[in-house]
């Protein structure tokens, strides 16, 4: 074995049994493939890695994700072994109620995580953006003998990412951009829960990602070549034109009496396989969560390497500070989350001077001018830059320089008509730290993109996706287009804030709550068709996710809208008044914004003593929480114009103006108290 000895291979076969260990003590998990991948896992972290487990944060480390979820105990054993805040005891305590190990890695939860991965196909996608990410940040920062920001990116992935079409996506887009810093390493071991891959996964692995544009190498010994799967690492470190994807032929389980076969995927090994496994690698059966010391040793000289890598950074930090102050100010506030004094004095403002103009042209003008105070900001389209009107004046593509179609400085991605992909794309970028990233799309198609858009509420990501063409208000394109259950589900995932500005004023709102949300990624839902601005709306106002718009004392009825609705909500206020009902109107744009301010300010918004009716042209799940009665679609939408669409599902003023006449009718009949749907059945009404 050139350049290893045999202690490398103890520490091999002890990341094998602690992968038995680990698994077995939760009675849960999968233990075959981190047995499986050991040897590449000992190779990378011991010779290749670049890291400081005392600075987990340092900007330049290598990224190392594991895409492939059914390999999770193996990211943990690593990070124990690298002098992570990973102990034995937490190894002891995987899969377990309130750990730092939980069933899949998360981001926030556990030191040296990367991205939350588990979900197949999600972990490959960030680390094509985390790639993107440190090319851009490369470009940008790096100066002639002054290599600031050149890690790579590590991808452990497998069978079954590979057969998710996200990694399809991200796959494709890192060959076009040619991201030489990306290296995946591809766990062939033709095996999925479902048995072996000849079932349903047969398709020239190699040859597609060729077709990409990546190079691919190939280890046709995984199990015991070391010195092979070096020589493969460094050949792909030599690459830097090209992403590079390693094929390594593995065993699933190697070392028990199941290698090579399902059963040894996802469930723990049982106690004689245990005990034949260790006595096969020369460990004594009895104990268990063993290391010997040598392997430490390995592990601890990896660090301290590490270590000594990021004070070398340090002091050419150091030198760069003194020759370009002005650069190194801009890089610590980056990376230190830190955004430009004043910059939300670019975010416009609208009176009703102003003219009508549809949501998306409103977002235009915001990106527009938040481009310019924002360098951090990136992002882009997936194919509808026309119509997400997305890309600000003298914006440069994200391209390789090669292209002659931009450069690696470029802050606007093409991401081609890859929604899903862009959003997991943009997951990584943000995990890669000193970017803002957004991408676009329309609204009804975020839910191609469904998965990516969770993991980053759970990752606690502050990623924006913009989506245009939010209602029935789209139009000609009809019900295919039309996203009558979208909303729905947006808000419904923890932590992520769907927002539906109504004008100007809210759309300016969305935009600054959303980027100063560190922790927390937004979905911004713009409209294709023509928006008035509204009389008594503001930044100051919208940016508390609900506010009274229009306000009368002693009401009969209180209307509560978003979006496109408000207008029309508006002009149901007039007509009821004209028949002496009293109606408030409120505006809420973001449900999750609205439900973190006082109860004192959300009762004033939305109190007792009048019925409350919500307008809004989608399903009308979810309303309950703020309304007694819920106005709004209960099937598919309609092709036709805009105009005659609304008309169509009577949600035009003069249909909104006899809903709450009805709704005012029965609550008058009923003649009992009426209290705030904010109140529940546990709060105290006596003084309400």
């Amino acid at each position: 074995m050139s350049g290893f000895t045999q202690n490398d291979q103890v520490a091999i076969n002890t990341i094998r049994a602690l992968a038995a260990d680990v698994v077995g003590k939760a009675n849960s998990g999968h233990p075959g493939a981190p047995m499986g991948m050991a040897p590449v896992a000992h190779v990378l972290f011991s010779k290749f890695m670049r890291f400081n487990s005392k600075n987990p944060k340092w900007i330049n480390r290598d990224r190392f994700v594991l895409s492939n979820g059914h390999a999770c105990a193996l990211q943990y054993i690593l990070l124990h072994l690298a002098g992570y805040k990973v102990s034995m005891d937490d190894l002891k305590s995987f899969r377990q109620i309130d750990s730092i190990t939980p069933g899949h890695p998360e981001l926030g939860v556990t030191d040296g995580i990367e991205v939350t991965t588990g979900p197949l196909g999600q972990g490959i996608s960030n680390a094509v953006g985390l790639a993107i990410a440190q090319a851009h940040m490369g470009a940008v920062f790096n100066k002639d003998g002054f290599n600031l920001i050149d890690n790579y990116t590590y991808v452990f992935t497998g069978d079954g990412c590979l057969q998710e079409g996200v990694a399809s996506e991200a796959c494709s887009l890192a060959g076009h951009l040619k991201l030489g810093n990306l290296i995946a390493v591809y766990d062939d071991n033709k095996i999925t829960i479902d048995g072996d891959t000849a079932v349903s996964f047969t398709e020239d692995v190699e040859q597609r990602f060729k077709s990409y544009g990546w190079e691919v190498l190939h280890v046709e010994k995984g199990d015991d070549d070391i010195a092979a799967i070096e020589a493969a690492l460094k050949e792909a470190q030599k690459t830097k034109d090209q992403p590079t994807i390693i094929n390594l032929k593995t065993t699933i389980g190697f070392g028990s009496l199941k290698q090579g076969g399902h059963d040894v995927h996802g469930a723990p090994l049982k106690k004689d396989d245990i005990t034949q496994l260790k006595k096969k690698f020369g460990f004594n059966p009895e104990e268990t969560f063993a290391v010997p010391q040598e392997t430490y040793d390995i592990y601890n000289a990896a660090a301290e390497k590490g270590a000594k890598a990021e004070a070398e950074w340090k002091d050419l930090f150091k030198q760069y500070s003194e020759k370009y102050p002005k650069d190194a100010s801009e890089l610590t506030r980056r990376v230190e989350g830190r955004l430009p004094e004043g910059w939300e004095k670019a975010l416009p403002t609208y009176t009703t001077s102003d003219a009508a103009v549809g949501s998306r042209k409103l977002s235009e003008t915001t990106i527009s001018k938040l481009a310019e105070v924002l360098p951090e900001l990136v992002g882009g389209s997936a194919d509808l830059t026309g119509s997400n009107l997305t890309r600000w004046k003298n914006a440069e593509d994200f391209q390789h320089p090669s292209t002659g179609l931009g450069s690696y400085a470029g802050r606007y991605f093409r991401f081609g008509v890859r929604e899903h992909g862009m959003a997991a794309i943009c997951n990584g970028i943000a995990a890669y730290g000193g970017l803002i990233p957004f991408g676009a799309t329309f609204l009804n198609f975020v839910s191609y993109a469904a998965g990516a858009v969770r993991l980053s509420a759970l990752s606690h990501l502050r990623v924006l996706q913009i989506a245009t063409h939010d209602s029935i208000g789209l139009g000609e394109d009809g019900p295919t287009h039309q996203p009558v259950e979208t909303a729905a589900w947006l808000r419904a995932i923890p932590n992520l804030a769907f927002w539906r500005p109504a004008d100007g004023n809210e759309t300016s709102a969305s935009y600054l709550v959303s980027i100063l949300s560190q922790h927390t990624p937004s979905v911004l839902a713009f409209s294709r068709q023509n928006l008035p601005q509204l009389a008594n709306s503001s930044i100051e106002k919208a940016a508390k996710g609900g506010y009274v718009l229009e306000e009368v004392e002693n009401a009969d009825v209180t209307i509560v809208s978003t979006g496109s609705e408000v207008p029309l909500a508006l002009g149901a206020v007039e007509q009821l008044k004209s028949k002496g009902i009293k109606a408030r109107l409120v505006s809420i744009p973001c449900f999750e914004v609205f439900d973190t301010q006082s109860r004192e300010y959300r009762l004033s918004v939305l109190p007792s003593g009048a019925p409350i009716l919500s307008v809004e042209a989608y399903s009308t799940f979810g309303w309950g929480q703020y309304s007694h009665d819920h106005f709004g679609l209960k099937a598919w939408g309609a092709s036709g114009p805009y105009d005659q669409v609304y008309k169509k599902f009577d949600i035009t003023p003069e249909g909104i103006a006899k809903r709450a006449e009805k709704v005012v009718a029965f609550y008058k009949k009923r003649g009992q108290p009426v209290f705030s749907p904010l109140i529940s059945a546990l709060d105290d009404v006596s003084d309400e």
